[in-house]
This record gives structure tokens, sequence and C-alpha cells, in this order.
């Protein structure tokens, strides 16, 4: 029997020890952490063996094969000791793949991937295709080839995922764009993040296709220097692109398959530009799985969005307030600015990746009116954009910054958090974030 070893006991992890015990594996959980009690629960009705807050290595180091999570770093102490044993570690994903027969719809991007992975579920489901969602949301990818109840998945990808991958091959792999971001995790050289990026379609064959974003020069330039074997279907807001999916006259227009598609862009139920992008992105995979135009259109103008994503919260007294906790990079951050119609009061700050904050410099002068930091160590934004705003206010709780904003905010501003970085200062996560801000805006 095989020894299948999880490191980590969050979603990927249960989900993983699930799928191993059901296909025969001899399987244990190490977490270096506390496990959740309803994993724990979990994993008792499953009659599966784990340890917590330790790496025990003689429980480990036995493996066949480990399953890391995408959390843990590859410099861990236990992952050097398993990569000097030539023991194979890899992603869920790897280790899923494996045992469904279906097709799989790999999305991933330094932003947007959330979006444009629940708009293409959106579309397929109202086109009446059964495909499971998961990856980097929801239940996981190997929980649900478990249960096998799905024709196809749609995966959301993050770097991490795709770092642990060998076989693994979409049909179709979008990638939405290419921003740096996580730089810690890849020694601080950009190249190494890009290259963790388009290992999405490093097994892709002829009959697969690579959605990607023609107007993200990153990608332009990887892709001019690199060969790669799937039909390559360009989007862009910016020029006409042949085979793929383009914006002209205020209008979305694809020629990707021999029915062409068109759909007005204020018909879009999402605002802003890059959501423009992500429709692009989710259009071209509907098209691909013969989705009815139809179909498309009303998926793409009745699409709620993304909760922690440019969501609009309430508005009181004539203030709007912006929950955009998910916005963990400079990238996102850029978009939320961006697309601010008001004066602003900005609520930023976390666990900085390695941020350059230069780039939000002409929209911060432009929207921003006031900064609240909310984070345990501010000094960086501080230096940043302490002479470019008149008001800034630091602070380390989020009842406390949402009244900080309300004071600052006059009838018709917007106030708007979009940290920029990640929520593990004072937070457990970035949904733990938003709802403390949406709790906190509710009791204003």
């Amino acid at each position: 029997m095989k020894r299948l070893v999880i490191l980590g006991g969050g979603e990927s992890g249960v989900g993983t020890a699930i799928l191993g015990k059901k296909k025969g594996y001899d399987v244990f959980i190490s977490d270096f952490g506390k496990i959740k009690e309803n994993y724990k629960e979990v994993l008792a009705l499953n009659g599966l063996a784990w340890e917590e807050e330790k790496h025990t290595e003689d429980l480990i180091l036995n493996a066949d094969v480990v399953m890391k999570s995408p959390g843990i770093p590859d410099k861990s102490p236990i992952v050097k000791k398993l990569n000097e044993k030539g023991i194979p570690v890899i992603s869920e994903i790897e280790f899923a793949q494996q045992f469904i027969e279906v097709e799989t719809i790999g999305i991933t991007g330094s932003n947007g991937k959330t979006t444009t992975t629940m708009l293409t579920h959106h579309l397929l489901k109202q086109g009446s295709v059964n495909f499971g969602l998961a990856g980097n949301i929801g239940k996981s990818f190997a929980w649900q080839a478990a249960e096998n109840k799905h024709e196809g998945y749609v995966l959301e990808l993050s770097s991490f995922q795709l770092d642990g991958i060998r076989e693994y091959r979409p049909h179709i792999a979008v990638i939405t764009n290419i921003s740096p971001d996580h730089l810690d995790r890849y020694d601080y050289k950009y190249e190494n993040y890009i290259a963790a990026k388009f290992r999405i379609t490093m097994n892709q064959t002829e009959n697969d296709y690579l959605i990607y974003d023609a107007d993200d020069e990153i990608i332009t330039k990887w892709l001019s220097e690199h060969e790669i074997k799937a039909k390559k279907i360009p989007f862009s807001l910016t020029k006409k692109v042949e085979g793929g999916i383009y914006a002209e006259n205020d209008t979305i227009i694809s020629n990707i398959t021999n029915e062409p598609f068109t759909m007005p862009i204020n018909e879009l139920s999402l605002e802003g530009k890059h959501n423009v992008k992500n429709a692009m992105a989710a259009t071209s995979v509907a098209q691909l799985m013969r989705i009815r135009k139809e179909t498309i259109r009303e998926s793409l103008s009745n699409f709620q969005g993304v909760e922690h994503r440019l969501e609009k919260v309430l508005k009181i007294q004539n203030v709007q307030y912006i929950n955009d906790s998910k916005a963990t990079n400079i990238n996102s951050t850029y978009y939320a600015l961006d697309s601010m119609a008001t004066p602003t009061v900005w609520i930023v700050g976390g666990v900085d990746k390695g941020n350059d904050y230069d780039e939000l410099m002409p929209l911060v002068r432009e929207k921003v009116k006031a900064i609240v930091v909310l984070g345990v160590d501010n000094q960086k934004i501080v230096n940043a954009f302490g002479n470019v705003v008149d008001v800034m206010v630091e602070t380390t709780s989020m009842t406390e910054a949402v009244k900080i904003a309300q004071k600052l905010a006059e009838k018709g501003d917007t106030v708007l958090l979009s940290p920029a970085c990640a929520s593990f200062d004072l937070f457990e996560n970035y949904e733990e974030r938003g709802k403390q801000f949406k709790n906190a805006v509710q009791n204003l």
C-alpha cells in the first residue's frame, strides 16, 4: 500500500485525504498549525490519522508521495528534507488530476482570477453544463473528484498550486494578467513568478487552448520567447485580434468560432475596464464550450460578482462604502482606485509582500482625499503617501478604521477598503477582514 502524507490540514489537505483513502492509499495528515474543528470531525468520520502543531519526521519521511498545501513555502525545513530524500512533493491539483477522466478549465493570473473563474462557471451553469468549481475556491478539487459528480471542472489556480504540478493539463487554460505578487515566495525574482504562472500551459497539446490578455506586456513578451503547443486565443481592449475577442465602439466582439458574438459593454453586470477583460476571458471559454450566444449574453448581464471584490456594502448619509478586501496586491488596488468616480477615503495596509507603491501615486493624487492605514507595521505606507494626502491616520482595528473613515468622509464621497496587502497581521484571511469591514459599516 502506497503511503500518502499530506502537509496542511485545511480544505485542500482534507479533500486530498478523502480522495487518497478512497483510492487505497495509507494516508497521514500533518499540520504545523492547528487543524480547524470542522475538519477534525471530517477526518474522524473517515478514520484518518493526523497530527497538529508539529511535523513528526518519522511519520513523514517514509512517504511515497507528499501533497503540500499551497500555503507552505518550499523553503520550510520539512519540505527541504523531503526534497533531499527525493520524495515527490506535489499539489492537490496534481494529486487529484490522475483520478479524473474529465476535462478541466484552469484559470490563473495575478488579478481577476476569482471573478473570471466564477463568471466562467456561471456561464457554463446557465448553459446547462455540469462543471464543478474548485481549486483556490470553494470545496477542494480532490474532495469533488472523490465524489465524482461532475462532467468537468473550472479551477482557479494560484502560482503556488501551479508550482506543484507535473502532469496536470487543462483543456482550456486562461491567464488573466501578470503583475508582481508573492515575490517573497519567489526569491524576489519576478521572472520566477512569471514562469510559475506559465506552468499552466506546459503540458497542453495542439488540441488545447490558451486564452490570454494580449494587452499584457509580460504575457506577450513571454509568449514571443517561448514555444507553446496550445492554440492561442487572445483578448484585448486596445486592438483588433484575430481568432480572439476584442472591444470596438463600446462593444465586445468575438471571432473565436465561426459564429461571431457581440455584446454592448454597458450591458455587462460588472463595472470597470478590468471586468470587461474578465468577461472576455469567460466568454472565450463559453464559446469554446459551445454555449449558446443568447445564454452568454444573459449570463454576462445577470452575474452578481464576487464577495470582497469591489462589493458595494451600504450608502450612509450619501457616502458609499465599498469592500475590496480581496485586493491583496498593488495591481488589484490600482483597478479599485481607477474605478472610483468620487473623492475617496482609502483604508489600506496589512502584510506587505514587497510592494512598490509608486504605481499608485497618480491615482492617489487624483482620487484620494484621506488615508486610513490599518496594520501592525504601517511605516512603508506612511513614507510613501504621507506627503501626498492632507490627512493620514494610523489604526490597528477595523472598527476604529471605519469610524475614522466615516468622520473623514463627506456627502458624495466613497470609503474604500482596498488594502493592497495580505491580511495575516490582524485577520485570519481577506474574507474575515472583509466581513469585519461590513459589520463595522453596518454598525455605524
